[in-house]
């Protein structure tokens, strides 16, 4: 399939986005002449820690962050959460977090809190750290991690969902979590936001990022999600209104069809749409929609061979038939409005397809 249409195609961009061709170009000078450890101090080196201080600027500004120095590169928000979980001693992550928080918690020995359908009910007790997403990387509801400020001493919050697609402002956040490769960047580089209180260090064995991550930064990585958190902070409020465009193209081209449901509630990032058919396997639709040319998912990525129903789904109180027919298509700034009538096209008919064989 020629890259363009499949880049037009692919509506499984919460799992990971195509690399921005600019992106791309501002990578390749560091994958050849600028090959500097960015940690020696020859000329070599110094490009290379020059350019890394860029990127890191440009991080924190798409961030709202006041000081560069806040940002510490990490391989991605799976681990920039790890590190700042175990940094507490005594932690309470929502119900409804990536696994990277929610099965870390649960193997430290943190609470998971409680909720009331997409409420989180705040407990009576008092927390070193307490984390809730901004944006759910499964069903796409937003929240107000500030909202638990009043249980924790520090807030963090996992903006992976949310960086570089809605506005945000990490003032009154202790930390942040977010990967490269969710908003058009090259995988295996993230970030962690800080202040104040310094992360415990999560990587030993060198001196790297003021000695809280060891390792060889991996500079065309980082100049790469540089240029990709500048990008996207010039084009937020155009790629917002296409996707917008594209979210409203699939639920126009679905309204024929029968017993279907979008999960989130209301307030939802129009990038992600949860949906479910009622009398249909989500993953049959998955491969059925992949024989077309499409790609959807049946959850989130780092859970799709599971044929469990994701925790998220779990906690809404879905009744099975409906969560089994679970479906996410995550849209991006390279689909086009051509192809999301032609998913919701495709998505009706594989549906109908799928519930008269069951049927017959």
């Amino acid at each position: 399939m020629d890259q363009s249409l499949l880049a037009e195609r692919y509506f499984d961009n919460a799992a990971t986005t195509p690399v921005d061709e600019r992106v791309l170009r501002e990578m390749l000078p560091y994958l050849k002449d600028g090959f500097g450890n960015a940690n020696s101090i020859h000329e070599p080196g110094r490009r290379a820690h020059a350019a890394v201080d860029l990127a890191r600027s440009r991080i924190a500004s798409l961030i709202g962050a006041e000081d560069p120095s806040q940002i510490l590169f990490t391989s991605g928000a799976t681990e920039s959460n790890n590190q700042i979980l175990r940094s507490f001693s005594k932690t309470a992550v929502s119900p409804f977090e990536h696994s990277s928080l929610y099965e870390t918690a649960i193997q430290l020995g943190g609470d998971i809190l409680s909720n009331d359908g997409l409420a989180i009910r705040v407990p009576e007790s008092m927390y070193d750290l307490a984390s809730l997403m901004t944006v759910n990387n499964e069903i796409g509801t937003i929240w107000n991690p500030r909202d638990l400020s009043k249980i924790a001493r520090f807030v963090h919050s996992d903006l992976t969902q949310a960086v570089g697609k809605i506005s945000v402002d990490v003032s009154g956040i202790d930390f942040a979590s977010f990967s490269s490769h969710k908003l058009y960047g090259p995988k295996g580089v993230g970030a962690l936001y800080f202040q104040g209180e310094l992360p415990q260090t999560l990587v030993i064995g060198g001196e790297q990022e003021n000695g809280l991550r060891g390792g060889t930064l991996n500079v065309p990585a980082i100049v790469g999600f540089g240029a990709a958190a500048e990008i996207a902070a010039d084009e937020m409020e155009a790629s917002f209104k296409l996707v917008s465009l594209l979210r409203s193209e699939v639920l126009d081209g679905l309204s024929a069809c029968s017993d279907w449901r979008v999960n989130g509630g209301t307030d939802i990032s129009p990038y992600i749409l949860s949906i479910s058919f009622l009398g249909v396997e989500g993953e049959a639709l998955v491969i059925e929609l992949d024989r077309e040319g499409f790609a959807i998912s049946s959850g989130a990525a780092c859970s799709s061979h599971s044929r469990e129903p994701s925790h998220v789904l779990r906690v809404l109180d879905l009744e099975e038939e409906w969560t089994r027919g679970t479906v996410r298509i995550s849209f991006g700034k390279f689909c086009s409005p051509g192809s999301a009538r032609q998913l919701s096209a495709s998505l009706r008919r594989v549906v109908e397809n799928l519930r008269r064989m069951i049927s017959a």
